[in-house]
């Protein structure tokens, strides 16, 4: 009964899919920079075109995922782009709604497969649906947390590349472009190119910085543009601001190894109470278990 809904559901959609129309939006879209080696995570069409397989499965997605373009203009939708663009996550908000719906119907089939019977059926139809939804969710939160860690980690070093090219003579465009030009590719600095493209297209550099702290609400990337912009409002020296603010964050991320550290003791717990200490156990008292059952001596005084 259930594979025959399953199959009576495909039937309508791919019904409903075959009337669709082929192209709903043709607008030409703005190109980034060629030698951006992080533009093609920032839009879904960019990059280079796949091939194959590859190429059938996008395309089938692009058509079919344009039936969530309703739920992504919603709030929750601008709130799924915006995390999307903070993770660097190549795909539109509708692929990923596609994904989320496509996760659903795979657990509830699973779930109607396993769980059919049992007393406690609808919980597990239910459960499989909230994994199913949440499971893309806390994928994206991971990745979000792993871009902004690489912020922290870098933002130090970048600040300090900042410093010495100012301190060398540079102006604070200049040493920022030598910066972006020089440096490995990072996240930080594919943001700072973006701010470079920002103000030289015509954008004030108070309201650039503003917009890259506003993006990642990170407390340390924040505390860099509101320097910068306090010294740019009141004429101060921006050297003296970077080198100030280099000595500030490295204080910070050395801190935050050192709560880190403190808290290794506490995360070992859990490995050493389930894992080591069960084996130590067994390897110690192991043999004397069997040494007193082979040999028990109480047995010679019962008689």
């Amino acid at each position: 009964m259930m594979l025959a809904l399953v199959l009576a559901f495909l039937a309508g959609f791919a019904l409903v899919l075959g009337f669709w129309p082929v192209a709903l939006d043709n607008r030409p879209k703005l190109k980034l920079a060629d030698d951006d080696p992080f533009a093609d995570l920032r839009t879904p069409d960019a990059g280079p075109k796949k091939k194959g397989l590859a190429a059938v499965i996008s395309a089938i997605t692009g058509r079919v995922s344009v039936f969530n373009r309703p739920f992504a203009v919603s709030p929750t939708g601008r709130r799924m782009f915006r995390d999307l663009s903070i993770g660097r996550v190549r795909m539109s908000v509708e692929e990923f709604l596609l994904i989320k719906e496509f996760l659903v119907v795979v657990m509830v089939f699973v779930a109607f497969k396993l769980g059919q019977g049992s007393d406690f059926f609808t919980f597990v139809v239910l459960m499989s649906i909230a994994i199913g939804y949440m499971a893309p969710e806390m994928w994206l939160k991971a990745r979000i947390s792993k871009v902004k860690n690489d912020i922290l980690r870098n933002l130090p070093d970048t600040v300090d590349l900042l410093g010495l090219c100012v301190n060398a003579g540079l102006d604070f465009m200049m040493a920022l472009k030598y910066v972006v030009e020089k440096s490995r590719p990072t996240v930080i600095i594919d943001e700072l190119r973006n701010m470079m493209q920002e103000i030289n297209v015509g954008k004030p550099r108070r309201d650039a910085l503003r917009d890259l702290a506003k993006r990642y609400e990170l407390p340390d990337l924040s505390t860099f543009s509101r320097t910068l912009i306090q010294a740019d409002r009141m004429g101060t020296s921006v050297t003296e601001a970077l080198n100030i603010l280099s000595e500030d964050m490295r204080e910070a991320r050395f801190r935050r190894g050192e709560a880190m550290a403190l808290k290794a003791p506490l995360k070992m717990m859990i490995p050493l109470l389930f894992f080591i200490f069960p084996v130590v156990a067994i390897l110690v008292a192991g043999p004397v278990f069997l040494d007193f059952f082979q040999n028990n001596p109480l047995k010679s005084l019962g008689h």
